[in-house]
């Protein structure tokens, strides 16, 4: 079975946003990995100092095949320095894994899809 890790911001770490609301979007695509045949687990980041332990942390806890990189982390541009670190942690401590992109929480399925 195609092992995925899905990296994105932890909906009640980030402000304004509805944790709640968001967090149950990100279980239900969570769960249909599992109609796919595909393992998923997802670890969810706090924009803070604790974003590189867990980063680093979660590639490293199986061979992945793939890492999608949520779109929360990837699309607000003030946040690029931000992204191009997550990036280069997931390359350096999974470097097997292909890296995807997902556009919302709702389409990680078929980014991981398009690697497997």
């Amino acid at each position: 079975m195609p092992s995925v890790l899905i990296l994105g911001f932890d909906p009640h770490a980030v402000p304004g946003m509805d944790g709640d609301a968001m967090g149950a979007v990100l279980n239900k695509e969570l769960a249909r990995f599992g109609e796919h045949a595909i393992d998923a687990s997802m670890t969810l980041i706090a924009p803070d100092e604790s974003a590189e332990p867990t980063v680093v942390a979660a590639p490293s806890e199986q061979d992945w095949d793939v890492v999608v990189i949520g779109g929360g982390i990837r699309k607000p541009e003030p946040l690029v320095t931000f992204f191009e670190q997550v990036v280069n942690l997931v390359r350096r401590h999974a470097p097997r894994a292909a890296i995807a992109f997902n556009t919302s929480g709702g389409d990680s399925v078929e980014a991981a899809k398009r690697w497997l």
